[in-house]
């Protein structure tokens, strides 16, 4: 998604693991209803025979944006993740996962012409993100917590000044995982809108504090945009924070495992 260099490369905050077993195994045949969220996480880390058999359901070109990678692990969490994107569609369509066929928005965010199953994918670390609804618009992003990383700096350089400021009041020992939880729901807005990082961070301001309710404060220029878009933070497990937003209510958000 086009993240700054220092955090892509920054280091893991130590023994956080992925899961914490809380969610339940997604069912065969989901029945997503108008208002409803459904919410999939899944491990990048699968054995060689999953990963062959996930990368032979992928399109073409999506067997050649894989191979571009240099790094084998890039490679790897690339095919987990569209492989793991059409199996859970695969379900809810009543289709072959080979057989969709997707098209792209302006700034590359896939969708599925013709069809009312709007979604999103996000993958960071060893964990995977897809949330799905009907009719709305809807992003999702996941990041792993990572120690080393300079949140000073690039809350300075790409948050609004309230949120600059709402993470300078906090402890020290909880700005990291602020500066996380702010950014998850800044680039889940960003997904849902459609525009990515075409969007400025600095344009929209969203809540900081873990563990308080996700909400999207202010968006310059559109006043109305508070009451039109639904925030919700996802408790992924330790070590990993999560975002989703959607166009209009949710009257419920339900969440799964897929194995």
């Amino acid at each position: 998604m086009g993240y700054p260099l220092a955090i892509r490369n920054c280091r893991k905050i130590p023994g956080m693991a992925i899961f914490n077993g809380e969610w339940l195994p997604g069912p065969e045949i989901p029945v997503l209803q108008d208002g409803t969220v459904h919410v999939w996480r899944f491990p990048l880390a699968l054995s060689e025979e999953d990963v062959a058999g996930l990368r032979a359901r992928l399109s073409k070109d999506e067997i050649t944006r894989a191979d571009r990678f240099v790094f084998p692990e890039h490679r790897r969490r690339f095919t987990v993740a569209r492989g793991v994107l059409r199996t859970v569609l695969a379900r809810y369509l009543a289709v072959d996962p080979a057989e969709m066929c997707f098209e792209y928005g302006s700034h590359g965010k896939p969708f599925l012409a013709g069809h009312d199953l709007h979604f999103n994918l996000s993958h960071s670390g060893g964990l995977g993100l897809l949330a799905l609804v009907r009719g709305q618009r809807i992003g999702a992003d996941v990041e792993q917590i990572r120690e080393k990383v300079r949140h000073e700096q690039i809350a300075n350089r790409f948050f609004s000044s309230g949120e600059v400021e709402a993470l300078g009041r906090l402890p020290q020992p909880q700005r990291v995982v602020a500066f996380f939880t702010c950014w998850t729901r800044k680039e889940a807005y960003i997904k849902a809108i459609g525009e990515g990082l075409s969007c400025p961070l600095d344009r929209f301001d969203v809540s900081v504090v873990p563990g308080e309710p996700a909400e999207l404060l202010c968006v310059r220029g559109d006043p109305g945009a508070t009451t039109q878009w639904t925030m919700r933070a996802l408790d992924l497990g330790p070590g990993y924070v999560g975002a989703v937003v959607v166009e209009g209510k949710v009257c419920k958000l339900q969440s799964w495992q897929w194995i």
